[in-house]
């Protein structure tokens, strides 16, 4: 089975790319989209529905917007916070999180605020989001499904995960967005893409600023984190960096497991 992640920065803007894309993978099982910036009612279905996928979908207007284009039926699709934590005062009212069981996996498809800077009501609201992220999470393990969670976490991890080191403590890789990523990953999730390479210099974003691509100044903040279980079953993990070469690309580009 394989699994993949990707901000698209606009479905509809990217969607030939998208569909490119998946017509060269010829065994992808799901495709978990982030940032579709697109109400439920205007995402492009039709496209994958005429290749055969399936699609689930929860959107909004010009921000955020997740979806999961499957290749058979996804089962117990839930969208938001709240079918597991019930009344989430308006965690829900931006579009970030939809899951659904594929073949007995729970796949959880995210994007985590970005937190603009360090410091700002958008950076408390992102620690505040993780936090509620990690109430969601304690819940979904005692349901007892192994859980892939993906998507873009706007956080690198680790030093490592960052063209240039000295940006740690910067937004998307201070100290308490991290700690609260490692809170969220000792509830029982590993890095599926550091079990099978460790060395740095592996992004999946580039600022389009700056040929930020062009001199590979990167980051890797889309992830793919397994419950044990699935860690185990996991025999590869690769991020696909051709899709950021195409003409007015996301400036993200797909993350791929295999179990």
């Amino acid at each position: 089975m394989q699994i993949a992640t990707w901000n698209v920065n606009s479905i509809r803007t990217r969607l030939s790319q998208v569909l490119a894309w998946l017509d060269r993978q010829g065994s992808l099982d799901v495709l978990c989209l982030q940032e579709t910036k697109v109400v439920d009612e205007e995402f492009p279905r039709e496209a994958f529905q005429e290749r055969g996928y399936w699609v689930e979908v929860y959107g909004q207007k010009s921000y955020n917007g997740v979806a999961l284009i499957s290749r058979d039926p996804l089962e117990k699709v839930e969208r938001g916070f709240a079918p597991l934590l019930g009344s989430v005062e308006d965690w829900d009212e931006q579009k970030r999180v939809i899951s659904a069981v594929y073949q007995g996996i729970r796949i959880l498809n995210l994007y985590v605020p970005n937190g603009s800077e360090v410091g700002s009501e958008k950076y408390a609201y992102k620690l505040r989001w993780l936090a509620l992220l990690k109430q969601y999470l304690t819940v979904a393990l005692q349901q007892k499904e192994p859980i892939l969670m993906c998507g873009d976490f706007n956080i690198a991890l680790e030093d490592r995960d960052i063209y240039d080191p000295k940006k740690a403590g910067e937004i998307m890789a201070s100290e308490p967005e991290r700690q609260a990523l490692r809170e969220i990953l000792a509830l029982g999730f590993q890095d599926a893409f550091r079990k099978f390479t460790a060395e740095p210099g592996h992004f999946s974003w580039w600022d389009y600023r700056s040929g930020g691509f062009q001199r590979n100044r990167g980051w890797r903040i889309d992830h793919q984190y397994l419950s044990p279980d699935l860690y185990e079953k996991a025999t590869a993990c690769w991020i696909d960096i051709e899709p950021r070469r195409a003409e007015k690309p996301s400036d993200h580009t797909p993350v791929i497991v295999t179990l």
